[in-house]
């Protein structure tokens, strides 16, 4: 590691004149100095992390320690320096689950892994930092999972304040390919997770997946990555080696490089990881995504997943296991083309792809089909605020093709709430004729999918789409399989001049905001 890249890590911030690096014990916990300022005892009784100092102040929380879930409970935990580096291995009794702590000197981070066999009760995977809030008060994309002050009005993690806003700790998430590197900060630190490199190879549900970051509470400040979850999941867990990732401790604000070199762990025995040397790699052309859309390239079968964004047409996969997978093409987050391609350790594939999209004429069209509603109204916001937060603009009304704008149609309809939409546009005479009318969601909950009249035709239900068994659009997540709906409007529905679609909602649900509701991408109808 570059000596710049040490001093972000801590090594310059107030280490003692006589911290040596190294690992100490007694009956009941293992003491690791990184002689960078950090201090963290564990627990040998379950891998708790019970102690967390940096520069001499502590940072564990109050309430929990820290560590996987809500801990392993009763555990094997074995220390040692192996290679010049510090390693604490805790093997869960009743858990499938290693989870292993590495320090490396003069870096005030902590390293880690976690290998499971077997799906983890209550049915998540993740590493929880448990810190002092008053100490780090600052969360993930600032107050949008703060809490404190804030009653809870649905389930027991979507919280309403007294001046109307909303908070949830689903709101700190982003897409897994974007988010490398986050974290919690203070007057005199921040505390970050990073997850370089491969760390995302054995979680599931691809590049867009996202899920808890941090939860601001009166005594914690909660600190997460999560590995698997049910958190609007589209695929089943994947088995192995989660990580390597880390928690850096820094300066306040002194965001760490997302290149955290992680090679070193082939040197220290940690079950289930593959070094460069047993990878290989794809690189190719991505073509047909227009130049304004993100071009995201997505490898997956059951044992790992990978991805990348091409640059100018132009793509370079992660290091990946050996295997054969499915390849997939992304215009932003609209599936484009599909393929496959097989891997092999110490060579590197050429695997072209392009895009399938068909280019069809169209009458009009109402935001970009792209794989997200960000365009259209409220679609802004819904990341970190609930619908019902006085911040957002009204829902459903009436959209005029040729006068209003994208912002003008509501990023998502529901049974019970916010009505219908109404689409207003105009045909000349010769356009009286059949048309395929398209409408393109991105997440769908108890069933909710699209209704349609044009005049007096009523189109066909199409039925609900595949459950995704977990709340989605009321904590912010806007990604679920992107179902895309079809009608073929007959002539008859249509007249010269003015005209109206109207949108609502098939499904049920009581009047709340977890009816059944859908996502909208975009829709069109086609010439």
């Amino acid at each position: 590691m570059r000596k710049n890249s040490l001093a972000i890590f801590g090594a310059a911030f107030g280490r003692g004149a006589q911290a040596v690096f190294g690992l100490s014990s007694t009956s009941t916990r293992f003491t690791v100095d990184t002689d960078a300022g950090l201090v963290f005892e564990v627990n040998k009784a379950n891998g708790d992390i019970t102690s967390l100092k940096y520069n001499n102040i502590e940072y564990q929380g109050t309430t929990k320690a820290t560590a996987i879930n809500s801990g392993l409970g009763t555990s094997t935990v074995t220390g040692e320096t192996i290679n010049g580096y510090v390693k604490i291995t805790i093997k869960a009794s009743s858990l499938p689950l290693t989870h292993y702590f590495v320090a490396k000197p003069k870096e005030a981070v902590i390293y880690m892994a976690t290998y499971i066999t077997g799906e983890i009760d209550p049915g998540e995977l993740r590493f929880l930092a448990r810190l002092k809030t008053s100490e780090l008060p600052i969360g993930v994309h600032g107050d949008v999972g703060d809490t404190r002050g804030c009653e809870a009005f649905e389930g027991k993690d979507t919280f309403k304040c007294p001046n109307g806003q909303t908070r949830c700790k689903m709101y700190t998430s982003d897409r897994f390919i974007d988010d490398i590197v986050h974290g919690v900060t203070g007057s005199k630190a921040s505390v970050w997770m990073i997850m370089p490199g491969t760390a995302y190879e054995t979680s599931a549900s691809g590049p867009f997946m996202r899920d808890i970051n941090s939860q601001t509470g009166s005594t914690d400040q909660e600190l997460y990555w999560y590995m698997n979850s049910g958190h609007v999941r589209t695929e089943p867990w994947r088995f192995g080696l989660q990580g390597p990732y880390a928690m850096a401790f820094t300066a306040p604000n002194a965001k760490p490089s997302a290149t955290l070199d992680t090679s070193f762990f082939s040197t220290l025995s940690i079950q289930g990881y593959v070094p460069t040397s047993g990878r290989g790699s794809v690189t190719g052309n991505a073509s047909g995504v227009p130049k304004e859309f993100e071009t995201v390239v997505h490898w997956h079968n059951t044992n790992a997943q990978y991805w990348t964004k091409a640059v100018n047409g132009v793509y370079q996969s992660p290091l990946m296991k050996p295997g054969t997978y499915t390849v997939k093409l992304y215009k932003q987050e609209l599936l484009v083309a599909t393929d496959t391609v097989t891997v092999t350790a110490g060579q590197t594939v050429t695997k072209n792809i392009a895009s399938k999209e068909p280019n069809t004429p169209i009458i009009w069209r109402i935001g970009e089909f792209d794989g997200q509603p960000f365009e259209l109204r409220n679609g802004d916001k819904i990341e970190r605020m609930h619908p019902s937060d006085v911040r957002m603009a009204t829902w459903g009304g009436t959209y005029t093709v040729g006068t209003s704008t994208a912002k003008d149609f509501p990023m998502a309809l529901w049974s019970k709430q916010s009505g219908t939409v109404t689409v207003n546009f105009s045909l000349t005479q010769a356009q009286v004729k059949a048309h395929v009318l398209k409408i393109g969601t991105t997440l769908s909950f108890k069933g909710g999918r699209p209704s349609v009249k044009i005049g007096t035709w009523t189109g066909s239900d199409p039925g609900a789409p595949v459950l995704i068994d977990s709340r989605g659009l009321t904590r912010g997540a806007y990604r679920g399989w992107g179902d895309v709906y079809t009608w073929n409007v007959p002539a008859s529905a249509f007249k010269a001049g003015q005209n109206s679609l109207v949108i609502g909602t098939y499904g049920s649900g009581d009047a709340t905001w977890l009816s059944a509701n859908y996502i909208v991408d975009a829709l069109e109808l086609q010439d």
